[in-house]
């Protein structure tokens, strides 16, 4: 059974920066395509950052880049999202999705998949 935890949310500062981690287990580690969600209350839930399938070819969403950054450990399992300068209008629930079809790119981030198995979320608030 695939599981995906995320962890590392929280609150932060303006300019702050913080790494959430995602540990998927149950799953077949370089053969799922994985990202980064969020979504916040009364919005639609949106693609942050995705590898391929296999781990490569990262997509980061253009109004983030620079500031987000994707990265992955396999010999733990885990999936990290750096991010630097958060601002406000970061804030939202981050969701962490392993998705078992091929992706040749992390651009599957730009739909949300129903057909990824999701975790639960952290939060992550950030103040002015």
């Amino acid at each position: 059974q695939v599981q995906v935890v995320e962890s590392g949310g929280g609150l932060v500062q303006a300019g702050g920066s913080l790494n959430l981690s995602c540990t998927i287990t149950g799953a077949p580690f370089d053969q799922y395509a994985m990202g980064w969600f969020r979504q916040t209350p009364g919005k639609q839930r949106e693609g942050v950052s995705c590898f391929s399938s296999g781990g490569q070819k990262p997509y980061v969403q253009s109004s983030l880049k620079g500031r987000f950054t994707i990265a992955r450990d396999k010999s733990v399992n885990t999936l990290y999202l750096r991010m630097n300068n958060l601002k406000p209008d970061d804030s939202a629930m981050y969701y962490c999705a392993a998705d078992p079809r091929h992706w040749g790119s992390g651009t599957w981030c730009l739909a949300v998949p129903r057909e990824a198995y999701w975790g639960l979320g952290t939060q992550v608030t950030v103040s002015a």
